[in-house]
């Protein structure tokens, strides 16, 4: 690939970043390299980090997380995220990145691996979209595997493998869900080591879903099931509690752990999500509850003008 040509310095982009929900998450077979085969059905949703990229002189990577404690700089996926594509791309402009976060970190809603994708996003659109969408997407995948879907466009698809091979789904109608966020950090390597100790000996489930997509919100919940739910909430009494409150609300049709928490989400009937939350805020004050509309697809990059103003 011949290098191409750097983008004009102060140049800005910004995009949204959002979560995702598990409408489904079977963990199948661990496969001979220690990890697990899965297969998920991903679901973007409008509870967003938001991601501002600003052309600078040289080659210099800059990440700002105002307000946010993510960690070293060099050790965030944002930042890795611009060392890969520059690898794959022969790109080297140098670039700060102002990184404004919502989506709880440790909640099985993707957070880290979306803002990756947001950034894997952004620096194709500096770059005059250098990569196709299917070659980004691989990009991401080496990132870890969710961020294979953040970097796509679709709110809705198909995960297996490890969740990085992608099948993109025609969008479900849009519909607003409810989301509790307890005030805990659930790590996704013990979880899927406490899944393997409770399952010692047993054959581990085969797939819900077995190519047979389903047909709008109904055929989800006949194929909602989160393999997580047999240890996480026993670990972690505050998304026990969360989990148990959102079942018990009259006027919530489908309540699932997402990823391996400890976020949870509930499908409430149309028009009434925020009085299944403000019940739930009586019932469980230690919990944030919120809404998230679905989305169609993930938000793309924008330019900005001075002004601060999207185009």
């Amino acid at each position: 690939m011949n290098r191409p040509a750097e983008p004009v310095v102060g140049r800005i982009l910004r995009v949204e970043a959002p979560a995702k929900v598990n409408l489904t998450l079977r963990i199948l077979e661990r496969t001979p390299d220690g990890f697990h085969d899965l297969e998920t059905l991903f679901q973007a949703v409008d509870l967003q980090d938001s991601l501002t990229v600003t052309t600078v002189p040289g080659s210099e990577v800059r990440l700002d997380t105002p307000g946010a404690d993510v960690g070293p700089p060099e050790d965030n996926l944002v930042t890795r995220a611009v060392l890969v594509f520059r690898e794959a791309t022969g790109t080297g402009t140098g670039v700060e990145i102002r990184l404004d976060k919502r989506i709880p970190a440790g909640a099985g809603m993707g957070g880290g691996s979306s803002d990756a994708g947001a950034t894997l996003r952004l620096l194709n659109r500096l770059h005059g979209d250098l990569l196709p969408a299917e070659a980004l997407q691989e990009l991401g995948a080496t990132l870890g595997a969710d961020v294979a879907f953040f970097a796509g466009e679709a709110g809705l698809a198909l995960g297996e493998g490890r969740g990085e091979r992608l099948r993109p789904l025609p969008a479900l109608p849009r519909r607003t869900l409810v989301l509790g966020l307890p005030p805990v950090h659930v790590p996704t390597g013990p979880a899927y080591g406490a899944l393997a100790r409770l399952r010692e000996g047993a054959r581990a489930p085969g797939p819900v879903l077995a190519g047979a997509m389903p047909r709008g919100w109904a055929g989800v919940r006949a194929v909602a099931v989160n393999d997580f739910e047999a240890v996480v909430p026993r670990a972690h009494p505050p998304v026990r509690a969360a989990l148990e409150a959102l079942r018990a609300d009259e006027g919530v049709s489908l309540a699932l752990l997402s990823g391996s928490g400890g976020a949870v989400f509930g499908l409430p009937r149309p028009g009434e999500a925020e009085a299944v939350v403000s019940r739930l805020r009586e019932r469980t004050p230690g919990i944030r509850w919120v809404t998230a509309d679905t989305l169609e697809r993930l938000p793309a990059p924008a330019e900005v003008d001075r002004g601060g103003e999207t185009e």
